[in-house]
């Protein structure tokens, strides 16, 4: 089929293979046509990514509501102004 996207090309290695046999049973409809399962694990994959990524940004959100304010009075006023001011410029 014409087109202008690239195309990739894969091997099927040991690890390619399982893949393509775990899919299989996933969608056993596409069990005979190993691009569309190739395609479905690529969207599969991609969903998995995408949440992990929410997954990852939520905890690091959480990691700084709780850390919020956990230094305050730590340091005296005006002590960055201060330390500032002995910096060269």
């Amino acid at each position: 089929m014409p087109t202008v996207r690239p195309r990739h090309t894969i091997t099927e290695t040991e690890e390619v293979h399982a893949a393509l046999q775990r899919a299989a049973q996933r969608w056993p409809d596409e069990r005979d046509r190993p691009g569309r399962l190739l395609l479905a694990l690529v969207r599969a994959g991609d969903k998995a990514l995408e949440s992990d990524d929410a997954d990852r940004a939520a905890r690091r959100r959480d990691a700084v509501r709780r850390s919020a304010g956990a230094l305050t009075g730590s340091y005296p006023p005006r002590y960055l102004h201060d330390l500032r001011d002995d910096w060269p410029e």
